[in-house]
């Protein structure tokens, strides 16, 4: 009966409790979308952690490893002139869950300070956890208005690049051993 309600006591509480889990290789995607033109990049070095006993969370990006764009010269603009990169290298996002993480899939708020350009702004955002074992699988979409992080785009470019950038970010964090 005992081993019976140790069992039952695992499988309805949550896993991994005082825990931390990692990632140096998330998937961050974001798209433009602007009547004259369509701009997409991505990088593959997004940077996190969630800690289960906590209920916290934080992710970095390096702006520049955002590859992809439809030529060089486009990405040299992204970085020097709209992102800024040598004043603010590093995109964040720090917080807390809302929600207690538990065993399978489900739909949790993260809510926390997104900061891009140097500017931080209150979010929640949705992400969908599916905790499985040592691993968190995690994807979240989003948008981003650039007024929010004080990215001014010249006139000459109104037309070419979205004033809100669409945002989708997926990867696996794995239980980091102590």
């Amino acid at each position: 009966m005992k081993l019976l309600l140790g069992i039952l006591f695992c499988f309805t509480t949550n896993i991994g409790i005082g825990q931390i889990y990692t990632t140096n290789d998330g998937l961050v995607r974001f798209v433009s979308e602007a009547p004259l033109e369509i701009i997409q990049a991505k990088s593959n070095q997004v940077q996190g952690l969630i800690d289960l006993e906590k209920n916290v969370f934080a992710f970095k990006l390096y702006i520049k490893s955002f590859e992809g764009f439809n030529n060089p010269l486009q990405q040299v603009h992204f970085y020097e002139n709209y992102m800024e990169v040598n004043d603010f290298p590093i995109a964040t996002f720090k917080g807390k869950l809302l929600e207690p993480v538990q065993i399978g899939k489900g739909l949790y708020r993260a809510k926390g300070r997104l900061e891009i350009h140097g500017k931080s702004v209150e979010r929640i955002i949705e992400v969908e956890l599916l905790l499985e074992g040592r691993e968190i699988e995690y994807t979240t979409s989003f948008t981003i208005p650039l007024e929010d992080h004080d990215i001014e785009l010249p006139q000459i470019v109104y037309q070419k690049i979205a004033e809100v950038i669409r945002v989708k970010v997926d990867g696996k964090l794995i239980i980091r051993d102590e």
